[in-house]
């Protein structure tokens, strides 16, 4: 059944995202200390439509584009960076789901507000079986796992002919084991379990090849001329992460300046911080790491977009710079989160301090493999230079 729904603006999305903060905020020393999102974070971010932003409009979506996607998640981040991360991690599989038959789709979709976690890594094994793939195999650092419905899954399937290929599956996450390993020093809530399947059996019309997954090629009919899924993998997945580590570096600076008015310098003569000059040069410094890290991040989201409406084929260069770009926010955002933490003085350790938690959460996504800024930084170079690239996930 085809479902009608009014289509938020751009503004509207963001303008819930922004009313969400309080809550977020008074639930962000939970979640850390519980290692997951609250249900009640879960609830908010359901009605406010952010689980809707990559769904088709046929089944009551959005259709968002990536610019809504960041602006959403800066709003989120800046409130929380597990809850803005979760979410982002939830648009991307959500994405991926669109690429499947139509009939897998409304399997999925049938589900009000369906969360769909997942991963990259081909950690698992798969053979053939009578009607589709028998699997095999762990997957680590699936955030969002605990609140999901399905989660879409990566494996090497190993042929009749003995020539191994990865695929990528959706699968209930009912029919996976979940291993509560998630102990970490940041990002904490985002309750980036592990996930096991034991012989876990996955019907052919919910199997397809990484590869054309990874180039954005279609097995659905329905979804093959929307602008939103005609994109490769890589590029979308990066411009749908990057809002939540603008929001965080955001979130940096007003932990900062809310609690300037109070501080002073200690073993100086400074009665209030905001007087040093030496402050004048951080928070300068600071904001304008995270004006750039905005350009960044609207400038990948820019050319998702572009590209999607106009239909045209990434050249690998675009590809490379797209993860050039997100490793350049993850790269600026830390370093004025790093500024700004070290200007906040010895009381910022304590744990009801937010800045700290912010700090940590944001050295955890520069550590992220697709993330990583030199990884990323050393990708676009060597395209740059004329080599050949050196990873499938391009």
């Amino acid at each position: 059944m085809v479902l009608t729904a009014d289509v938020p603006t751009r503004e509207q999305l963001v303008g819930r995202a922004s009313e969400l903060a309080p809550l977020l905020r008074k639930n962000a020393a939970w979640t850390e200390e519980n290692r997951r999102l609250h249900d009640e974070s879960i609830e908010a971010l359901a009605d406010a439509g952010v689980f809707r932003m990559r769904v088709p409009t046929r089944y009551g979506g959005y259709e968002s584009d990536t610019r809504t996607l960041v602006d959403v998640a800066a709003e989120l981040g800046r409130a929380d960076a597990s809850t803005a991360w979760t979410a982002s991690v939830y648009w991307i599989p959500t994405w991926m789901t669109c690429l499947f038959p139509d009939e897998v789709q409304d399997e999925v979709f049938s589900t009000p507000d369906v969360r769909v976690c997942g991963t990259l890594s081909p950690t698992a094994m798969a053979a053939p079986a009578d009607g589709g793939v028998v699997v095999n195999g762990k997957w680590g650092f699936i955030s969002g796992a605990l609140h999901s419905h399905w989660q879409e899954i990566v494996a090497i399937l190993v042929g009749p002919e003995g020539e191994p290929a990865p695929i990528i599956a959706l699968v209930p996450t009912s029919e996976l084991q979940i291993v509560d390993d998630w102990y970490t020093s940041g990002l904490k809530g985002t309750g980036s379990v592990s996930t096991i399947a034991q012989d876990l059996f996955v019907p052919q019309e919910r199997v397809l090849p990484l590869g054309a997954v990874l180039q954005g090629q279609h097995a659905s009919k329905l979804n093959a001329d929307a602008p939103i899924y005609r994109a490769p993998l890589l590029p979308v997945a990066s411009a749908s992460s990057v809002g939540a580590v603008l929001g965080m570096a955001r979130g940096a600076m007003d932990a900062f300046f809310e609690r300037l008015p109070q501080r002073k310098i200690t073993y100086t003569s400074y009665a209030s911080q905001a007087e040093a000059p030496l402050t004048h040069l951080q928070v300068a410094e600071a904001t304008m790491k995270i004006d750039e890290t905005e350009f960044h991040a609207h400038r990948l989201a820019t050319q998702v977009d572009a590209k999607g409406t106009e239909g045209v084929t990434w050249t690998l260069e675009e590809r490379a710079r797209a993860r050039a770009d997100v490793g350049a926010v993850c790269r600026l955002a830390k370093e004025a989160v790093d500024i700004l933490n070290t200007a906040s003085g010895g009381s910022s350790i304590y744990s009801d301090v937010p800045i700290q938690r912010i700090a940590r959460d944001i050295q955890a996504v520069n550590l992220h493999a697709l993330m990583h800024p030199n990884t990323n930084a050393e990708l676009y170079g060597r395209i740059l230079c004329g080599q050949e690239p050196n990873s499938l996930y391009i």
